[in-house]
């Protein structure tokens, strides 16, 4: 049982990116399915995949890496968690930040959904920043 299971999913693919793994298990929930969700719409990820497995239900990341075999670098540079359990990070759309100067994405969870900064922005809600990607 983890305090803030947003941060060990990141922690978990940060760790698997530094190792060269191809793939990487976490335990499923709602919101980091939506999380998932994100990082594949946005390139970050290959593909992922909800499984029902007993007793404890998993996500199945593949790993996005770039460059020849032996220089191969993964695609997520950094990931960076923002809003924790001790201390809540909330912003107005307008007030989102830009992440990278826009070469990366934030993911917010608003009253609409987990989305990532720029269509937050777009549809002008802002919510609770859940992490930075780059």
């Amino acid at each position: 049982m983890t305090n803030d299971p947003i941060a060990d999913m990141l922690t978990r693919i940060r760790n698997a990116l530094m190792a060269g793994k191809q793939e990487v298990e976490i335990p499923r929930s709602k919101i980091k399915v939506e999380i998932a969700r994100i990082l594949k719409n946005e390139g970050y990820i290959e593909d992922f995949v909800v499984g029902d497995q007993k007793p404890v239900p998993l996500i199945t990341i593949k790993l996005k890496y770039y460059g020849a075999r032996r220089d191969r670098r993964p695609v997520i540079t950094s990931l960076q968690r923002i809003s924790k359990p001790g201390r809540r990070v909330y912003r107005a759309s307008r007030d989102l930040p830009r992440v990278m100067s826009g070469i990366g994405i934030a993911i917010v969870t608003t009253p609409k959904g987990v989305m990532t900064d720029q269509e937050a922005r777009r549809q002008r809600v802002g919510g609770e920043v859940l992490c930075y990607v780059w």
